[in-house]
């Protein structure tokens, strides 16, 4: 209910916002834009405070924040306030980087992995549907029904957190200055962190090149000439596999996430071999996507469990590096594939995406066993 908001709703409603501002119909981009960079901003300066606040409170707080923010988006008349709007929700959206850290709390050690997994399978469902979902209810009730929904929505989130969700125990007692400093420190600190941080950014780059940069541009063409549903509908094939997310962690628990990661990297770089001979087969990209979804979510599963036993006392920080790191790998991917397919076309987006996963191997198998979790 939380990731949604982050960019996957206002994307699918460009158009809508194109009709209800035509004069400014040249900033109708900067709705996704800021909202990205606002996303940015709140894991960079609000997911930190989970270690020096209780995160319940602070997932409550969150969820009324972004609640205002919502019902200004709903009902603003100009295009200006909508993206001020957007930034907001953007900075406040970052309400699953405290639960994911929230739940590695939580669980016994035995079975973070499966912890971690389970919130996960949510976020990533509710990443890939959200679009489609976004599309039905703009269609039928008008774009700012959509923002509408997500604030009934994160109402009966919030009741559900009071109801159910226990408080959390702070574990930092830094000035909050000293807190976002104190991230640099952890990054020099662990090797494993940054080891970890650079497997995800390369496997998320990857990821990024296929679903946020070219499928929609080989589906257009020759043999398949689909519009920009068809490539929406493999978010669908994407959702099907997020349930087993919980599964994946709870190998990792049993096998050690080092060991599933390894597997994982092969996965994704077998994925993209099936992409790079399945230019003009739907069955082939299916396939594909299975695979690629398969590897990226159980590298990121297993990837978090590693992270959160680095330093217990600051899970919030050490999630804040990590999905740092994470995100800009998926820009840099999204940004290597438009490039890539303008020069050399599918087989060179496909060829692209094994060298990720190559350098995710070879900063994944590099590192000394001394030091290896």
């Amino acid at each position: 209910m939380s990731v949604a908001n982050i960019y996957y709703y206002n994307q699918p409603l460009l158009d809508n916002f194109r009709q209800s501002f035509p004069a400014s119909e040249s900033w109708i981009g900067a709705v996704p834009a800021v909202t990205q960079l606002g996303y940015a901003a709140g894991m960079l300066l609000l997911a930190p405070l989970g270690d020096r606040f209780d995160r319940c409170r602070l997932i409550l707080l969150q969820i009324a924040g972004i609640c205002i923010a919502l019902v200004i988006a709903a009902v603003v008349l100009t295009l200006p306030v909508l993206i001020f709007a957007s930034l907001a929700i953007g900075i406040l959206a970052t309400i699953a980087q405290q639960a994911v850290p929230f739940a590695a709390e939580l669980a016994p050690a035995s079975q973070r992995g499966h912890a971690v997994g389970t919130v996960m399978s949510g976020l990533l469902l509710g990443i890939l549907l959200v679009r489609t979902a976004a599309g039905i209810v703009a269609q039928y009730f008008g774009w700012r029904a959509v923002f509408g929904a997500s604030v009934v929505a994160l109402i009966v989130l919030a009741v559900v957190i009071i109801m159910r969700l226990p408080k959390s125990q702070p574990t930092s007692t830094l000035p909050y200055g000293k807190l976002l400093v104190s991230m640099w420190h952890l990054v020099v600190e662990h090797r494993a962190l940054r080891e970890a941080s650079l497997t995800g950014a390369a496997l998320f780059a990857g990821f990024s090149i296929f679903f946020w940069s070219v499928l929609a541009l080989l589906l257009a063409g020759a043999p398949f000439h689909m519009g920009p549903q068809a490539a929406g509908l493999f978010g669908i094939v994407g959702a099907a596999i997020a349930p087993a997310a919980p599964a994946a962690g709870k190998f990792s628990d049993k096998r050690g996430p080092r060991a599933i990661i390894t597997l994982s990297i092969v996965l994704v770089t077998i994925s993209f071999v099936v992409f790079g001979v399945s230019a003009k087969s739907i069955i082939g990209l299916v396939i594909g996507v299975i695979v690629l979804d398969v590897g990226v979510q159980a590298a990121q599963i297993s990837n978090q469990s590693r992270i959160y036993a680095l330093k217990p006392d600051a899970r919030s920080r050490v999630n804040t590096v990590y999905t740092v790191a994470y995100f800009i790998g998926g820009a840099a991917g999204s940004g290597v594939g438009a490039f890539v397919w303008s020069l050399f076309g599918w087989v060179g987006v496909s060829v692209a995406g094994v060298v990720f996963a190559g350098l995710a191997a070879w900063n994944h198998l590099r590192l000394p066993a001394r030091v290896q979790l």
